[in-house]
């Protein structure tokens, strides 16, 4: 059975500080956790009878075997599943972002959790192996980014860092900076590297102004027929995906012509 104590401190996760505090984080759902379990560390796992069964040998610090109700006290979700489990963080360091060698994703100021976690998981889908991110975006570890990725995280590093410092590295080094703008210039018409950085903003107020001064290519994602009204812009992780889509098309256009 498992202890008020080990439920009040899986809740406890829900909260930034006691994450890291704690250096761990939160996942749910029958293949997120199968997913993850070979890549990150596992401290805890609850589960019932029927998931274990189905996974072999179980590397995890502390295995509990839950039934229904148990997994349900612990669990952030409104419909639990069969297994939750507790990881240890990841030990990822921004010195390993190559943004002369690879394209790499920069998002200032992410605030939903879905968008994130919808982009950690496009940047899985495009070969995106790493995300830097403004210290003011969404925590990766949130449980609720965490399900969002459904499992991307095992293969993209996210990355949090003084975002205006790291640009202005990367313009010193002569790495191109790519940012949508809704004044930008069609992206279509634009030549697009297959190595560099890709700037998204935030929901609302798009990519900070003082941000923006870094940016060396202003793309716009035209709407189509021009002329028709539509709304005012895309929603941050749909403008991503059809940013990285055209970076990938025009990248695989190249190979095919070699």
């Amino acid at each position: 059975m498992l202890s008020k104590n080990k439920i009040k401190y899986i809740h406890s996760l829900e909260l930034k500080k006691n994450r890291i505090s704690e250096g761990v984080f939160v996942a749910e759902g029958n293949k997120l956790v199968a997913d993850m379990l070979p890549y990150f560390s596992c401290k805890l796992l609850l589960a019932k009878p029927c998931w274990m069964a189905t996974q072999g040998d179980i590397s995890a610090e502390e295995l509990i075997v839950a039934d229904e109700d148990d997994v349900a006290k612990a669990s952030f979700l409104k419909n639990p599943q069969d297994v939750l489990a507790v990881f240890n963080m990841p030990d990822w360091h921004i010195e390993e972002v190559s943004p002369l060698k690879e394209l790499v994703l920069a998002l200032d100021g992410i605030q939903d959790p879905g968008n994130l976690g919808t982009i950690v998981r496009l940047a899985d889908w495009f070969g995106i192996e790493h995300i830097v991110c403004s210290k003011d975006t969404v925590d990766v570890f949130n449980p609720k980014v965490v399900q969002a990725t459904m499992g991307a995280l095992a293969h993209v590093k996210v990355y949090y860092t003084d975002l205006t410092a790291y640009l202005t590295n990367c313009k010193e080094q002569a790495v191109p900076v790519y940012g949508t703008f809704l004044d930008g210039e069609n992206m279509y018409e634009r030549t697009l590297t297959s190595q560099g950085i890709v700037l998204m903003g935030n929901e609302g107020n798009g990519i900070r102004p003082e941000i923006g001064e870094l940016v060396s290519e202003r793309l716009y994602i035209p709407n189509y027929p021009s002329y028709r009204e539509t709304a005012e812009s895309l929603n941050v992780a749909i403008a991503t995906a059809v940013v990285c889509a055209e970076f990938r098309r025009r990248e695989r256009m190249k190979l095919d012509v070699k």
